[in-house]
């Protein structure tokens, strides 16, 4: 059996059957048999309440809790509202207030309605990403992401799940309680999106449960900096699942996947790299900002955070995905919640400009050929292309031909000489090929793996590329001369989703898979399961499996001093990156490849700043930018001091 190592089991973050949490709820009817003296007693205050004050509060202890929550169960018929935000963890935030650390929950009777009020800077869908096998009115979703208000009654007792299919980590959840039954219902069985089926009583199920209450409750996410072991939070109450069973939902999650976990000691790599590496640090808050988000710079030979980038002066908004120009000088930084791309100085972090390229812009890089820039705009169906340098908008792009459904283009990638464009399409469920030869869609590819085809890796030859669909845990790959899917891999093939059985890698939802400059592997971040994949890319099969942390996320290469590569990570709900040397010894043969060290993103005193960090320090790791860039097409064209710094089959990684 292969475990991942530190976690000896899988961490399922974010989104797939998504995120959920549990919270208290008032159970008179178990309350009265169990002390029908208090409930008396209870039941007078609140009649001399209402008849001194005309309003009435009631509030009652549970007898079978260990700690005090509020209840939080609205009243028959009464609507329960979610505002949906650009607020780390809270991005559905329950206007109610906090449930067991976490705001993004609401526990209700059957009939009641359930409002949502798009308060963000960009547009979301409200989609539901798991519900009750076979709830009235389920699934419920919006073609095209928009903002405003959505309204839906929830009848059927069970848990609920609601995502955005722009942000896919955004979660809301809803819980509807049968009040006469004992515990709070999750239901017998749900239903993702995807179209699986599973028990509440499953391994899946209650890793659903864990993840969620780390994604929404920052005070739950790694910090690497603490000397106190890792401990997630979990509320103490009895919960009902399949066959009607009742447990203790803390005792559970505690006895499946332990906690006050000891985290891996910090460490520097051995071999230092060459440059710095830039990370989105999305969540990191700062003074002058009521946004969140910097830029953070490492220095690779010192293993030091030199430079945090927040951007008050136009109150940058969740930084998500970065690239830079031809001469290394810029960098061009996506605003994924806003409709900015903004341009800042690499080396002293000054505004150069904030451009509105659309809405929800997410990631971002030049042709080789011209320099342009190509940002996705994630809330449309389009790639804007922008002048070198970012100075203006020259046109927008559809990847949708005709009038067909709209795309929504995620995580794109560019062939080595700027010729060719694919994008993965999230709400199609395929890629687009675009040849900028004859400025035309040349190929609109089904990748097979079902929902939110979301990140795209290529080869440095251009022969393939590789999509990750990201609710059904697969990457496609597409021969791009005949432009058909050759092959699916499945990254969980070796997890049993109801025993939580593990007997080889495992990964899920696969979130960035960026090729190695010399194309002998694949470094796959999987947010759900916690993981780093390794893959042959000559014959596509899974080589080896190394822990990430909770919400992995980012990846891409940069170059290793005196030859070799290294490939940082980032991870969502952790402040550390990791540093990976996927071939150690370089010859060619992955199946060593390793962590080689593990970098904190927090500021230090010799950190230059913008803005003072004021909370998530260091938290919400995305984009990954390493400087110089070493990919084939690009590192060509890098200035010679940068060329300099690089051994020959750096400069030249292929073939």
């Amino acid at each position: 059996m292969v475990v991942p190592e530190r976690r000896g089991i899988i961490h399922l973050h974010y989104i797939l059957t998504c995120q959920i949490g549990v919270a208290n709820r008032l159970n008179s009817r178990n309350y009265l048999k169990k002390s029908p003296l208090r409930f008396v007693i209870n039941v007078a205050v609140v009649i001399i309440s209402f008849m001194l004050m005309t309003t009435v509060v009631l509030v009652s202890p549970l007898s079978n809790m260990t700690n005090s929550f509020k209840t939080a169960e609205a009243a028959e018929n009464q609507a329960v509202s979610f505002d949906v935000t650009d607020e780390p963890g809270r991005w559905f935030k329950n206007t109610g207030g906090s449930i067991a650390g976490t705001q993004s929950l609401a526990i209700i009777n059957p009939g009641t309605r359930v409002d949502f009020n798009v308060t963000s800077n960009t547009v979301h869908t409200i989609t539901s990403l798991i519900f009750p096998t076979g709830a009235v009115g389920m699934p419920f979703d919006q073609p095209d992401p928009a903002k405003g208000s959505k309204s839906i009654s929830l009848q059927d007792p069970g848990l609920y799940v609601f995502f955005c299919k722009v942000h896919p980590y955004m979660f809301g959840t809803v819980i509807v309680d049968d009040p006469r039954t004992e515990g709070l219902d999750l239901g017998e069985q749900i239903t993702l999106i995807n179209g699986i089926e599973v028990p509440t009583s499953s391994d899946l199920a209650t890793r659903i449960l864990r993840t969620f209450f780390i994604a929404t409750n920052p005070s739950n996410w790694e910090d690497h900096t603490s000397l106190s072991p890792w401990k997630v939070s979990y509320p103490n109450i009895d919960v009902r699942i399949t066959n009607g069973e009742v447990v203790n939902l803390q005792a559970m999650l505690n006895q499946r996947y332990s906690n006050d976990i000891v985290l891996p000691p910090l460490s520097n790599p051995s071999i230092p790299g060459v440059g710095e590496v830039w990370i989105d640090t999305q969540f990191e808050l700062t003074a002058g900002k009521t946004k969140p988000g910097t830029a953070t710079s490492v220095n690779v030979s010192s293993w030091e955070v030199t430079r945090k980038v927040a951007l008050p002066e136009i109150n940058m908004n969740n930084p998500h995905n970065m690239w830079t120009d031809k001469d290394q000088k810029l960098i061009y930084q996506t605003q994924w919640f806003d409709n900015k791309l903004t341009v800042f100085d690499r080396e002293t972090g000054r505004l150069i400009s904030n451009i509105a390229v659309g809405e929800a812009p997410a990631h971002v890089m030049t042709r080789t050929d011209t320099d342009q820039l190509h940002v996705t705009i994630n809330g449309e169906d389009s790639v804007a292309e922008l002048s070198p340098g970012g100075e203006n908008i020259q046109r927008k792009i559809p990847m949708q031909p005709d009038k067909g459904p709209r795309t929504h283009p995620h995580a794109h990638w560019l062939r080595y000489d700027g010729k060719i464009m694919v994008t993965p399409n999230p709400f199609t469920a395929d890629s687009t090929m675009y040849d900028f030869g004859n400025n035309s869609i040349v190929a609109k590819i089904l990748t097979g793996g079902g929902l939110e085809s979301f990140t795209t890796g290529m080869m440095p030859d251009s022969s393939k590329y590789y999509v990750g669909n990201l609710l059904d845990s697969t990457i496609s790959v597409i021969d791009m001369n005949t432009k058909d899917v050759t092959k699916i891999i499945n990254v969980t093939a070796n997890y049993n989703r109801n025993t939580g059985n593990i007997t080889g890698p495992i990964g899920g939802q696969p979130i960035q898979l960026p090729v190695s400059p010399n194309g002998k592997y694949m470094v796959v971040a999987n947010t759900l399961t916690g993981t780093i994949l390794i893959i042959d890319t000559s014959t596509d099969e899974i080589l080896k499996m190394l822990p990430c942390d909770p919400g992995c996320h980012g990846v891409q290469f940069g170059a290793k001093q005196d030859g070799g590569y290294y490939a940082y990570i980032s991870s969502m709900f952790s402040n550390e990156m990791l540093v990976v040397d996927g071939d150690p010894n370089n010859d060619g043969n992955p199946t060593d490849a390793t962590i080689a060290g593990r970098i904190a993103l927090v500021d230090s005193r010799n950190t230059t700043k913008d803005d003072n960090i004021i909370g998530n320090a260091g938290m919400g790791g995305q984009g990954v930018l390493p400087i110089p860039v070493v990919y084939n097409g690009w590192v060509q064209n890098v200035p010679q001091i940068w060329k300099d710094k690089l051994i020959a089959d750096q400069q030249n990684p292929y073939p």
